[in-house]
């Protein structure tokens, strides 16, 4: 009786809980939503379950367009022709800048005309029940129109493609057709430096960097001022400085200060300090933060102050919520997911700067993040918005070690401690682990055993890092083969293998080198994955840390580890180099020998 109220309530509800995406708790608390959205969003179940509780966009969506027959289109962005993506860029910007904008913000794009009926365009929708897209077809001139249901990946995939090409500024750089240029003085006017940047194209080329390194999926925007009145713009991409522009003719200063003007929380007249600020912008229909690091640095002219500005892109679309999406495989993924599924304990990752320990702590956060537990995360700074989650602000009024002692008053079930920087963040995180929390935190050690070591030299007792420890995870970012040009290595015998391997345990496997293309940029690889070494703690690990002396035998925690399963580093590499994935010399530079 209850299903059939249901289904004559609402046919995507009744549908979603019959094939179990969602269970009947649920889809109660979202009818309540969809009943009180009613006279103001009006938005449907299917819209609710994805924005309200993060259920996966194109799981939903799918069933939705067959539901309602929306055709699904099936491509790859790749087979499209550069006819094609010409024509519907023409098709998007045909109207003006406010129909596109239109487009990206409803994330629909027309994808071609009807080859069967004359004028019918073909419209790819995200979320083909869009309220809106009738509008849009009749603002696109469209006599007749379908709309067609797009995967949420596939779309972003090919809007990248579409837009990547027209960055704003950079046309309104090379419209302008002229040169930026700041006239040297022997000191550094502010008001006629003010002057010049307003009348200059500089603001355009500081907007252009950002909008081109969120579309071409950079990590770190480098600002290196140099002698003679030169600026480099470097781009950080799959882990590695690229020269993206050289800024000529102009005052390092001038770059630096347009820098600052367009960031929050920067002192543009400060130029003897380390400095950190922030920027917010709206780059194809998505809101993107931008992190600002600014030091003084030493130039050949005494009249120059230098400063290096590296700008972090925090582009939460990148955020992964599945732990299967993050290379974690065999036994480092059997003791990662039983380590955060115990309702106590410390889960630790490990590694250098850049090498996506965020990343994973907050996947496996949305494993464990529920309404009936408090999450508390203490991050200075934040970098990406966890939703259900309460992100205490770390300012002038509460520094981050406040923020600690704090969160302990404040009833958590399970908290994020950004880093462990001290002994005292250090006791305090063990604390929570050992009084009933589950915890989360990194420290910065080259693998796990050397992270008991480090907390041992910190000086937390070996008892207490034995039993509130769940797994130390230490982690490392490889990049990827590019699959377009990577090469079958025919002849392992004839290909010089490294020393320590042995040409028997690569049999049967297919190798592969890299070469170099257009695609990937001439580097033969694209994009990056992580390798992983987890150290599970068993009851025989637990025992060596508890038996340590003045010094943590790490050899003996390694070869223990070795017994229970752990595969090092450099071996968690070997595995993807076995599954052609990457490149032996690849896993060879970003790991140590055991």
């Amino acid at each position: 009786m209850i299903d059939t109220q249901i289904e004559m309530t609402d046919k995507i509800g009744y549908l979603l809980l019959k094939k179990g995406i969602i269970d009947h708790k649920i889809l109660e608390q979202a009818l309540r939503i969809k009943d009180s959205d009613q006279t103001k969003l009006k938005r449907n179940l299917a819209q609710i379950l994805v924005e309200e509780f993060s259920f996966d966009h194109d799981t939903i969506f799918r069933e939705v367009a067959i539901l309602y027959a929306f055709k699904e289109l099936i491509f790859h962005s790749d087979e499209l022709s550069e006819e094609q993506l010409t024509e519907i860029k023409n098709v998007m910007s045909r109207q003006g800048d406010d129909v596109k904008k239109m487009l990206l913000e409803h994330r629909v794009i027309p994808f071609r005309f009807d080859e069967k009926v004359k004028d019918k365009l073909i419209l790819a929708a995200v979320d083909p029940t869009d309220r809106n897209l009738a509008k849009i077809a009749y603002t696109l001139n469209a006599k007749k129109y379908e709309i067609n249901y797009i995967k949420k990946k596939d779309y972003e995939k090919l809007i990248s493609q579409i837009v990547s090409s027209e960055n704003e500024y950079l046309k309104m750089i090379q419209e302008a057709g002229e040169e930026i240029q700041v006239v040297q003085e022997e000191t550094i006017s502010e008001d006629e430096l003010d002057a010049e940047i307003n009348k200059s194209a500089l603001i355009n080329l500081v907007e252009a960097s950002l909008v081109e390194g969120v579309r071409k999926g950079v990590s770190d925007i480098h600002l290196i001022p140099k002698s003679g009145n030169k600026t480099e713009i470097h781009f950080r991409l799959d882990g590695k400085l690229m020269l993206w522009h050289t800024q000529e003719s102009t005052l390092p200063e001038a770059v630096m200060a347009v820098v600052k003007d367009r960031s929050k929380g920067l002192d543009r007249f400060e130029r003897e300090r380390a400095q950190d600020g922030f920027i917010q912008r709206e780059i194809d229909g998505h809101i993107i933060r931008f992190r600002v690091s600014v030091l003084p640095t030493v130039g050949t002219e005494l009249k120059n102050k230098f400063e290096s500005i590296v700008i972090r892109i925090l582009d939460d679309r990148k955020v992964i919520r599945d732990l299967g999406k993050l290379g974690l495989t065999g036994y480092a993924n059997t003791a990662f997911v039983k380590a955060i599924s115990q309702p106590q304990g410390m889960i630790i990752l490990t590694g250098p700067t850049g090498s996506g320990k965020s990343t994973t702590l907050i996947a496996a956060l949305y494993q464990v993040i529920n309404p009936t537990k408090n999450v508390l995360t203490v991050e200075d700074p934040v970098e990406y918005v966890i939703e259900g989650a309460r992100q205490l602000k770390i300012g002038l009024k509460m520094n981050f070690e406040q923020a600690i002692r704090a969160i302990l008053r404040h009833d958590p079930d399970i908290v994020l401690v950004g880093e462990m920087r001290d002994k005292e963040t250090a006791e305090t995180a063990i604390k929570l682990a050992n009084t009933g929390h589950l915890t989360f935190s990194t420290l910065h050690t080259n693998d796990a055993p050397s992270a008991v070591a480090r907390l041992f030299k910190m000086g937390v007792e070996p008892f207490l890092i034995a039993y509130a420890i769940n797994i130390i995870v230490a982690q490392r970012l490889i990049r990827k083969l590019c699959d377009n040009c990577k090469k079958k290595i025919v002849n392992l015998e004839e290909h010089i293998l490294p020393s320590g391997l042995d040409i028997k345990d690569w049999a049967g496997h297919d190798i592969y080198d890299a070469v170099g293309c257009e695609k990937c940029n001439h580097t033969g690889y694209k994009g990056r994955m992580a390798i992983h070494e987890a150290l599970y703690f068993t009851k025989e690990i637990r025992r060596l840390i508890v038996r340590a002396g003045e010094e943590v035998d790490e050899e003996s925690i390694r070869e223990q580890a070795r017994k229970d399963g752990t595969h090092s580093l450099r071996d968690s590499g070997f595995e993807k180099v076995k599954m052609g994935l990457t490149s032996i010399q690849e896993v060879i530079g970003a790991t140590m020998e055991d």
